[in-house]
């Protein structure tokens, strides 16, 4: 749920970053009464739809009278304009205070130096040009694009690689992302702790699957050991699942098929 202040700021930054988006005076010629432009409402009122609600682009003029190309090029600006505004301060590296505060969440649950939950989401694409379709098709049967994700324990989603074709497998995703290669490099955030002794600087990701090249689950645990390890890590894995869940309750154009 967006917090008032953060929806007053992106109002405000829609409103300034865009040369369409501007305020005028009222219609009693008042000059120290400015409200919003009624096109910069009608512009906003068909992204929220889209985003929120995942309506088709067409449908839209059922409401706000703006024409689909219209409303593609404002979503297209609103997202645009998110991202150069919001994206410094969400979509970013944990800082030295972001790695305590997970480390320490970590340590309550019983996962010491973990950064994150890794896993890989395929968003359906209905429209895909046909040509694209064998390279965007895989093991879901219909054309898809992934989104890689990093998830903390409090839905803060800091890594997304998104763009490859569902053709993919999650090992061929690792492989071309950037959070692995900087790894390799020892880019990474530093993360302090000690396990068995051994001293570590670099956190680490749970993962999923037989293709995680990370710390991925225990399949079929044998001792009681193996079996309550396997128990707590699928548990803390579910991060990443339950910021999917709750990415597509809240923006339903990623829980169906893209309709554009």
């Amino acid at each position: 749920m967006v917090g008032y202040r953060d929806f007053e700021k992106e109002m405000e930054s829609c409103g300034t970053q865009s040369n369409e988006n501007h305020q005028e005076i009222d219609a009693c010629d008042d000059k120290d009464y400015r409200h919003p432009s009624p096109k910069r409402n009608k512009c906003l009122i068909a992204v929220f739809r889209i985003l929120a609600y995942g309506a088709s682009v067409d449908s839209t003029d059922e409401y706000v009278r703006i024409d689909e190309s219209t409303t593609i090029l404002c979503m297209k600006k609103f997202c645009r304009t998110i991202v150069e505004v919001f994206g410094d301060e969400y979509l970013r590296t944990p800082n030295a205070n972001d790695v305590a505060r997970l480390q320490k969440k970590g340590e309550e649950r019983g996962f010491l130096g973990i950064l994150g939950s890794l896993d890989c989401m395929h968003w359906a694409w209905k429209n895909c040009p046909t040509a694209w379709m064998g390279q965007y098709s895989g093991c879901h049967g219909s054309p898809t694009i992934i989104l890689e994700a990093v998830t903390s324990y409090d839905l803060w989603i800091w890594h997304a690689y998104f763009g490859l074709p569902g053709s993919n497998n999650d090992i061929n995703v690792l492989q071309s992302s950037n959070l692995v290669a900087n790894l390799a490099q020892g880019i990474a955030p530093l993360a302090h702790y000690t396990i068995q002794d051994t001293k570590y600087n670099v956190g680490y990701y749970l993962a999923d699957g037989k293709w995680s090249s990370l710390v991925q689950i225990i399949f079929q645990p044998q001792d009681r050991k193996k079996q309550y390890f396997a128990m707590m890590q699928e548990a803390y894995w579910k991060d990443v699942e339950r910021a999917f869940g709750v990415l597509q309750s809240r923006f339903a154009i990623v829980k169906g098929p893209a309709c554009f």
